[in-house]
C-alpha cells in the first residue's frame, strides 16, 4: 500500500517536472529566436513593409494608385454616401455615450 502512494506520488511528480521543463524549453526557444538574427525571407519581407509605410505617408494615401483608382474611389465614396446618407466616410465615426 505505501509502495502503490509512492510510485503514484512519484508519476505526479515527474509529469509535473515534465510539464515545467516543456514550458521552460518552449520560453527559452521564444527568447532564443527574439535575439537571433532574422531569417533573410523575413528580414525582405519587414523591410518591404516598412518601406512602404514610408512611401505611404508620404504620398497621403496609396502607393503608386494611378487616376483611375482615384476616380473608382469617388465613385464608391458617391454610392455610399447616397445609401448611407451624409457625414464623412473616410473617417472612424466617433460614439458618444452617456
Amino acid at each position: 500500500m505505501i509502495l502503490r502512494q509512492i510510485l503514484r506520488l512519484s508519476s505526479l511528480f515527474r509529469s509535473a517536472v515534465s510539464v515545467q521543463l516543456r514550458r521552460n524549453i518552449g520560453l527559452s526557444a521564444v527568447v532564443f529566436n527574439k535575439t537571433k538574427e532574422l531569417d533573410p525571407v523575413q528580414k525582405l519581407f519587414l523591410d518591404k513593409i516598412r518601406e512602404y509605410n514610408t512611401k505611404s505617408k508620404q504620398a497621403g494615401g496609396p502607393v503608386d494608385a494611378g487616376p483611375e483608382f482615384q476616380k473608382e474611389m469617388n465613385e464608391s465614396l458617391a454610392r455610399l454616401q447616397r445609401a448611407y446618407g451624409e457625414g464623412d466616410l473616410t473617417k472612424f465615426p466617433e460614439f458618444k455615450f452617456e
